[in-house]
């Protein structure tokens, strides 16, 4: 499946979906999130390499709750949160990153640098 059939997939009502997970366990479920984030990023670097000038509304919106209602949402004291603080410090930043990437056509990392997954 390429990278926009999975953001499409994860921006639904799919049941596996990362945003799904969240929402409806509060569980932030570290195996979705990195499928949705190399997804994001996928998508971004190819939006970027072809210079897409129109973005469809449904992935601008599923870009939004993850970079602004996501950090919001899992911030409560009552959201379970297992992992070190730095890991979902880094995953809140990388998606606002992303953010970024999408809505701008440039990517907030230097060019030639790995972007590791989280």
């Amino acid at each position: 499946m390429d990278d926009l059939a999975v953001l499409r997939q994860e921006f639904s009502e799919y049941e596996e979906a990362f945003l799904a997970t969240v929402i409806r366990d509060q569980r932030w479920d570290k195996d979705a999130f990195s499928r949705l984030e190399r997804a994001m990023r996928g998508v971004c670097s190819g939006f970027e390499e072809h210079d897409q000038q129109d973005l469809p509304r449904w992935l601008v919106e599923g870009f939004w709750l993850c970079a602004d209602w996501l950090p919001g949402h899992t911030a409560h004291p009552r959201f379970p949160r297992p992992e070190p603080s730095t890991y979902y410090e880094a995953a809140l930043t990388r998606l606002r990153d992303l953010q970024y990437w999408l809505v701008t056509g440039v990517s907030p990392y230097l060019p030639d640098h790995g972007i590791a997954d989280l």
